[in-house]
């Protein structure tokens, strides 16, 4: 829902060409390293059923990332030379997903399929509207479309395995990690009001409190005469400090 509120804005975010093939290129990594979690999660299982169809899991991701990286290359051979798009608005289009946020070494089966489960819906609800938006590019519209129907098969099978390894608890253990990603998204939406926050505070000290300090002390060094200032001897003062 909320990503069907952004359509305009991500119709404006992809119609960029330049931008859009950093994009997939972007994509292309993010699901990539999902496939590598993935098969190190298929050695760690010990249900020989999840570990199949985490290793064809890996083999999907694999595969769209190859995709991704393909399209991105060929969109930046076709365009101009000296082109360029500085923005890239990653924060309102997040570059695909993956497993990179949970150790697969020390989560139990059930926490990483609740983890694969949302992590899917997010992103066939993201793609759906990537792949909406991108009418006027046929080839990156296609490769989205391809790529939501696997995104709905690992989302139909990280359900049913859950409730089938967890199926006293798997609607808790849901809930649980929804709750952990919006605390993960909190952390992340303050750390970056933070950096905005102080980017801003130590602007104002620069150009607001600094310069009267700058001023005052050009001040104080006018008053100051030029060379070596001359100190009254005094022969028979103790010695009781080295200066």
């Amino acid at each position: 829902m909320i990503f069907e509120m952004f359509r305009p804005v991500h119709r404006w975010i992809w119609c960029d060409a330049e931008r859009r093939a950093h994009k997939l290129l972007r994509f292309g990594e993010t699901e990539t390293d999902g496939g590598r979690d993935l098969v190190r999660a298929s050695e760690t299982t010990p249900d020989s059923l999840l570990r199949r169809l985490y290793l064809e899991h890996a083999i999907d991701e694999h595969r769209h990332g190859v995709m991704f990286r393909r399209r991105g290359n060929e969109i930046l051979r076709s365009l101009a030379p000296g082109s360029n798009s500085s923005f890239q608005a990653d924060w309102l289009a997040p570059s695909g997903h993956g497993v990179d946020d949970l150790r697969v070494d020390e989560e139990p089966d059930e926490a990483l399929l609740a983890f694969l489960h949302l992590s899917e819906k997010n992103a066939a609800d993201r793609f759906s509207v990537y792949r909406d938006v991108l009418e006027n590019d046929i080839p990156t519209r296609a490769i989205f479309e391809e790529i939501l129907r696997d995104e709905v098969f690992h989302m139909n099978y990280t359900l049913t395995q859950l409730a089938r390894v967890s199926p006293q608890r798997h609607g808790r253990t849901l809930w649980y990690e929804r709750l952990r990603r919006i605390w993960k998204s909190y952390l992340r939406m303050a750390a970056a009001l933070g950096a905005v926050m102080g980017g801003f505070i130590l602007t104002v000290q620069y150009f607001v409190i600094l310069p009267p300090f700058a001023w005052l002390a050009k001040r104080a060094e006018r008053r100051e005469s030029p060379g070596w200032a001359p100190v009254s001897p005094q022969p028979n003062r103790p010695l009781q400090r080295q200066y």
